[in-house]
């Protein structure tokens, strides 16, 4: 994509990224990401945020749009993540006279990171910069998600650079305002991103958006995803219900399968969460990606999860996503364990020890030997009403 104006003087300058399969090396990119940079231009100019590195040529393109990239005074870092600090060193050889503005807690990062420790300013909280007919400011929104990330807010124009905050994974499909996208494709993904990337930091993103709420906002410019400058509120209620992790009324069904009888129960606990008249999600643990369970799970209150028993304990796949849910602290879930076992059991007594560590309301659990029969089939459906009516509660 070329340069964008999206407010008079204020520019994305960033790149999509197609060709990245795994965001951090560890979670799918199908839709790939963008990195979202910004040009501030009034009589001096400030580029706010980066890309990652084997895009910088591509974003000193972009910026020669708007001006000489040699021109720019000021680079400002919200963040020190790769992603969005890649191209500094090719930056400060373009322009070495720019002081790169940071927070403190930058500082030892740039010098650990790049070698970078000359031209470098720490930017107190409430820090203003006058960039004459543009001001900028520097609000310190600590772990969202490292310790060093800030948030710079153009007065005269009302934008708010939030880096990760308000982010999404999805590369920019032709369009960059929330007013021109297909929503329907960019919120699943920006669920998926604060569930992987934010998740474990709901706190300090709750306190962020209290700390922003201070400011009039008129478009919120995050470092990744769409620009919101129609209804910039909807990004930031969004994050907000997920840190706060209510959840919808509704449940998730996570299972695994060696030979379809855990499948077949999944379908009647499915079954009986429909019957008890809410929305029901099921999800194949072994052939979806963790970081999309962790997702679908973060979305609904309601949680019930199957497993065979597997070497005496948890099928790998259910295991590996149920720890990816613990570690990233999800809590204020309701419920419910099955699953199957040949001559012994196991698989639901250690995920009924997980649950039990992690606070979650255990509505009940069902474990059945072999195929299930009928009547286990019933008592899956009994499962799945008992959750649903409990969520419902």
């Amino acid at each position: 994509m070329a340069a964008v104006e999206i407010r008079p003087g204020i520019f994305w300058v960033g790149v999509n990224d197609r060709v990245t399969d795994l965001f951090e090396g560890q979670w799918p990119l199908p839709h790939g990401v963008s990195y979202n940079s910004y040009l501030v231009v009034g009589e001096k100019a400030a580029l706010i945020d980066s890309v990652k590195a084997a895009f910088a040529e591509e974003l000193l393109g972009n910026i020669a749009q708007v001006m000489d990239p040699a021109r720019i005074d000021f680079l400002v870092v919200n963040h020190m993540e790769p992603d969005h600090s890649g191209a500094l060193p090719v930056l400060r050889r373009v322009v070495p006279h720019a002081p790169i503005l940071a927070a403190a807690p930058a500082l030892p990062m740039l010098a650990r990171f790049y070698g970078i420790t000359g031209g470098v300013r720490a930017v107190p909280d409430g820090a203003a910069l006058d960039l004459g007919g543009k001001r900028l400011s520097f609000h310190p929104i600590p772990f969202v998600h490292w310790p060093e990330t800030m948030a710079t807010y153009e007065a005269t124009e009302k934008v708010l650079f939030p880096c990760d905050a308000f982010g999404s994974f999805g590369a920019l499909e032709g369009a960059l305002f929330d007013d021109e996208a297909d929503l329907a494709l960019y919120e699943p993904e920006a669920v998926r991103y604060f569930a992987n990337i934010v998740g474990m930091h709901t706190k300090p993103v709750l306190r962020a958006i209290e700390v922003l709420a201070a400011l009039e906002i008129a478009v919120i410019a995050p470092s990744h995803g769409l620009v919101w400058r129609n209804d910039p509120s909807r990004i930031v209620d969004l994050y907000a219900r997920l840190s706060r992790m209510e959840g919808e009324r509704a449940v998730t069904v996570v299972y695994g399968s060696m030979y379809d009888h855990t499948r077949r129960m999944a379908d009647a606990v499915a079954c009986g969460v429909t019957a008890a008249g809410l929305p029901v999600k099921v999800v194949d643990a072994a052939r979806v990606h963790p970081s999309f369970v962790l997702a679908e799970a973060w979305l609904r209150r309601g949680l019930v999860l199957g497993s065979p028993t597997y070497d005496t304990g948890i099928f790998p796949a259910v295991e590996h996503a149920l720890r990816l849910i613990a570690r990233k602290r999800l809590a204020n879930r309701v419920v419910g364990l099955f699953g199957s076992a040949g001559w012994q059991g196991g698989a639901v007594r250690k995920m009924a020890e997980e649950v039990a560590e992690l606070g979650w309301e255990l509505v009940d659990k069902l474990e059945f030997k072999g195929a299930p029969v009928r009547e286990d089939l019933a008592a899956g459906e009994e499962l799945g009403r008992r959750v649903a009516e409990r969520v419902k509660a």
